[in-house]
């Protein structure tokens, strides 16, 4: 892994940063911990790239809050094009 950033997927929808950085901690020390709404993903930072690869090995595919997680190294968000101000 390069980055210290991992998307979280398949979220319970009652999961919350608290518990999302409390699960994550047992690997290292969390920086951040931010559930995205009702998506059912979010978004954990974690100090160094070593940490995060620990974290990633140890929860993908495990469950928690009855549902298997996905856990995978976060991608630079992607430029978003304005669709709001086509001009005809």
């Amino acid at each position: 892994m390069q980055g210290n950033k991992l998307y979280v997927g398949n979220l319970s929808y009652s999961v919350n940063n608290e518990q999302l950085e409390k699960l994550f901690s047992s690997y290292g020390k969390v920086l951040s911990a931010n559930v995205i709404g009702d998506k059912g993903f979010g978004f954990v930072e974690m100090t160094d790239s070593t940490e995060a690869e620990a974290a990633k090995e140890a929860l993908n595919g495990t469950p928690f809050e009855g549902r298997n997680l996905k856990v995978d190294e976060a991608q630079p968000q992607r430029e978003r094009t304005d669709r709001g101000n086509r001009r005809y």
